[in-house]
């Protein structure tokens, strides 16, 4: 029998107050686990704390190892600068699985998947940190502390990082963060990214929470300020500084060749870079940028386009100096020995939506109100020759790490939460 009017209003009515108590909890909640935007970047090290290395203004310079003459040993000591949506978790699962293979120690964050991001990063944010303590491989999502990071691995350690063409990266961004950027709850009509477009400085809020997601995000990644002034002469002494830093920035619209080179700068196997797609999305969730709508991403993230194009036009350079006929046969290697995992290890072959995942341990982390984000089926009789290989080549980020032992209280309470309010 259906509730009388009065007493349906009266339901509804706690229902509203109910769920905005439950969701000032939430924000409370959230504001003490999440750290405030614009930390300094003084460290915030204890006094006294020896580091592992010395802050140096400059990384060892590291020459490119050819890994077939036989004469050259496996680099260990990695910081990778996970910058966001540039297939950083692809990359990220191959550091994982060299480091588990080769018993190497990471330094990884403490209660969360970041460093606190969006703060700085800094020293005593690793889990279990020790002044001195010294790690192999830095990998998790962070925005750089050059000097922080340095004091944590040894004079020698390889910098490398991942770059994405600005305005497919702001795409991708809006997309996957947008709900969480509260100027863009006031964008109306279907497509709000196109509306954003017109006329950026309408909507954008400098100051406004996760603003920074939308906004040059590489170069707020990489420790600089995004909104600076691109007339200013401190953009390209940022460029330089990254050049000088990193001895190796690879392309996501060249992936396979950024491995190869990556494969030949660390002396690695070919095995070791094997991977497959982590984090991405289904194709109906990836509407493309038309031509205009395409120069005014570029136009608003103009930053990031002068990062990426110095950057593009070194990668290339990078190739030529190793070879255009070996990048050939070496992709051509990557990419049979990739086909062969895929029918060795992938139930079906492809990626599924979320909703087909059978194993909540091959479930990837979802943008918030939508599950674009795609995720694979591990074959049932795989031979122990490659179990192994396959499960951890196909284990999204948040599992992997809690495979490792890292902390992760924080990202479990909010999937908690997530779950429970069907978000």
């Amino acid at each position: 029998m259906p509730l009388p009017q009065k007493k349906r209003w009266e339901s509804m009515a706690k229902g509203l107050v109910l769920g905005a108590l439950f969701t000032s909890f939430l924000l409370l909640l959230y504001s003490y686990a999440v750290p405030p935007l614009h930390t300094g970047l003084a460290s915030t090290t204890p006094e006294g704390a020896a580091p592992c290395s010395p802050a140096l203004s400059e990384p060892e310079a590291l020459t490119p190892a050819n890994g077939s003459a036989g004469g050259c040993q496996p680099r260990r000591d990695i910081v990778f600068m996970k910058t966001h949506k540039t297939a950083s978790s692809t990359l990220l699962n191959i550091l994982f699985r060299f480091g588990q293979k080769h018993g190497l120690k990471f330094a990884f964050p403490n209660g969360r998947n970041d460093f606190d991001y969006p703060a700085f990063f800094a020293r005593s944010l690793v889990q279990d940190y020790r002044p001195g303590a010294c790690f192999n491989i830095i990998c998790n999502h962070m925005r750089f502390h050059y000097d922080e990071v340095r004091g944590l691995v040894p004079p020698n350690a390889t910098f490398i990082t991942v770059l994405r063409d600005p305005a497919r990266l702001f795409e991708s961004s809006f997309h996957y963060f947008g709900s969480v950027v509260p100027f863009t709850w006031k964008l109306s009509g279907r497509d709000k990214l196109a509306k954003f477009l017109q006329d950026p400085d309408r909507y954008y809020d400098p100051h406004g929470y996760n603003a920074h997601y939308l906004h040059n995000l590489l170069f707020f990644d990489l420790g600089y300020d995004s909104d600076l002034d691109p007339g200013s002469p401190q953009v390209q002494e940022h460029i330089l500084e990254v050049e000088r830093r990193f001895h190796l920035v690879l392309l996501q619209e060249y992936f396979d060749e950024s491995l190869v080179l990556l494969k030949d700068l660390l002396c690695w196997e070919l095995e070791d870079v094997l991977y497959f797609k982590l984090n991405a999305r289904r194709a109906s969730a990836v509407p493309r940028l038309s031509g205009e709508l395409y120069r005014r991403a570029t136009a608003w993230n103009v930053l990031d386009a002068r990062l990426y194009r110095h950057f593009n036009a070194s990668f290339w350079r990078k190739v030529e100096a190793f070879g255009r006929e070996r990048m050939a046969r070496e992709v051509a290697a990557l990419r049979r020995a990739n086909e062969r995992m895929r029918r060795i290890c992938i139930d079906g072959g492809h990626a599924v939506d979320a909703a087909a995942i059978q194993d909540s341990a091959m479930q990837p982390w979802q943008p918030l109100g939508t599950k674009s984000i795609l995720g694979y089926n591990l074959k049932k009789s795989i031979g122990r020759r490659h179990a192994q290989l396959c499960r951890r080549m196909l284990t999204p980020e948040i599992q992997y790490l809690m495979d490792l032992g890292v902390n992760l209280w924080v990202t479990k309470l909010w999937k908690l939460i997530r779950d429970f309010l069907q978000w």
